[in-house]
């Protein structure tokens, strides 16, 4: 989603409402589903890599938490298949 002038970044809101901001580092299509991979912005937060599944409801951009462990795996494999192939 990075497009020739630098990252995207998304803010989200926990279902406590906190806001947090990230930035997209990649998305990819699997079994006609958008994946975003996604890494916090602010440093108190571990800046692990995270995977959601994205969707639109009622014209709203909403991200899903994987919850399937073969489907998180698939997509993490697609993930890392293609940072590697960019790598190249």
């Amino acid at each position: 989603m990075a497009d020739q002038y630098g990252s995207d970044f998304i803010t989200i809101t926990d279902e406590d409402g906190v806001e947090y901001e990230l930035e997209v580092l990649t998305s990819l299509e699997y079994n006609g589903s958008t994946y975003l991979a996604l890494m916090p912005t602010a440093e108190d937060l571990n800046p692990e890599v995270m995977i959601f599944r994205s969707s639109e409801e009622d014209g709203e951009p909403v991200l899903y938490t994987v919850e399937d462990a073969q489907e998180l795996e698939a997509v993490n494999t697609l993930f890392m298949d293609s940072l590697f192939d960019e790598e190249r």
